[in-house]
């Protein structure tokens, strides 16, 4: 019998077929590669361009640049971090008013809040806070990335939630819970479970948003790689912009990595772990003769919470009487 019910377990045709693409679609990704560095062995990129990496010029050293990577990508984190846990908080909280509010009024400002601020470019509301508002660079930065990605995990939630069966919310209503304490205490852990995934990818792009702040002059990783590629010349510029990509692609990974463990305990934790049920069976309140048979008398010594609570440790079991027996 197959091990699944939506396919049969693979036969040896299959297989053989399977292993023929794998390493089709193998040799084409290594022949494409082989024909990128080639073009660019063509066209001089493997030159002394790379030295800038450790051995640069116009009297700089290599900590010099690497440090000054290292400052950009630190005012990268900090604008993340700065913006990733109150767009998660606010955005949850527009959810659950939207979801749980019983006040039309609530409900139908949480969803226009929610279609303003997710149709604007994140750019513009960057622009907005440094030149309207009149605020920091850092702040506007994070101005923006908190209010788009509000109203996305918002909605990322409200879908969450939408998904979630019907008798979920009736259970909660029928025992004696208020609409918004059915969506925050039932509903909501349930819905940031399941939309866990669709959350990472948003802190992801979250993350990857920050790069816009050079444009309103912060500081942050893809301003400086520009900077340092003004600096030296034009000719370091793929080095340089290989660096950041490289960096970009490690913290996402390690954020999905994250997610990943995350989800994984939220998954395999609970369920009463580390907990030791009451002792039944061979030494438990099982009756000798069935239903309505005397009692073990080590059911009593057992200490069971259930049938053994408040009978003395030598109480003796009811005699009872066999059919026919007067």
């Amino acid at each position: 019998m197959s091990g699944s019910v939506l396919y049969d377990a693979p036969g040896p045709r299959a297989k053989r077929l399977d292993r023929t693409l794998n390493l089709v679609f193998s040799l084409a990704f290594v022949a494409i590669g082989a024909w990128i560095l080639w073009s660019w062995y063509q066209r001089g990129i493997f030159d002394d361009r790379w030295a800038i990496l450790w051995d640069p010029p116009k009297g700089q050293t290599a900590g010099d640049v690497w440090l000054s990577l290292a400052r950009g990508l630190g005012n990268t984190l900090k604008a993340a971090a700065l913006a990733a846990p109150v767009a998660l908080i606010l955005g949850g909280a527009i959810a659950i008013v939207r979801r749980g509010s019983a006040r039309r009024v609530l409900s139908g400002s949480s969803a226009v809040v929610t279609e303003l601020a997710r149709g604007l470019p994140v750019l513009l509301l960057m622009f907005l806070a440094k030149l309207v508002f009149g605020w920091d660079v850092l702040w506007s930065v994070v101005f923006g990335l908190v209010v788009y990605n509000a109203a996305v995990v918002a909605e990322i939630l409200r879908a969450g939630l939408a998904a979630l069966p019907k008798g979920q919310r009736e259970a909660g209503l029928s025992i004696g819970l208020s609409t918004m304490r059915t969506t925050l205490l039932i509903e909501l852990p349930q819905a940031v479970r399941i939309m866990l995934p669709a959350l990472v990818s948003q802190l992801v792009v979250l993350l990857k948003d920050t790069s816009l702040g050079f444009i309103v002059a912060y500081p942050e990783l893809l301003r400086t790689i520009k900077l340092n590629r003004d600096y030296f010349g034009v000719d370091y510029t793929l080095p340089l912009f290989l660096v950041g990509a490289t960096i970009y692609i490690l913290i996402n990974m390690a954020v999905s990595r994250l997610a990943t463990y995350i989800e994984r305990r939220l998954r395999e934790g609970g369920g009463g772990r580390g907990l030791t049920p009451p002792e039944i069976g061979p030494t438990g309140p099982i009756p000798q003769s069935g239903i309505g048979g005397p009692a073990r008398e080590e059911g009593a010594h057992a200490g069971d919470p259930l049938f053994g609570a408040g009978r003395p440790a030598s109480s003796q079991p009811i005699p009872q009487r066999r059919p026919g027996e007067q």
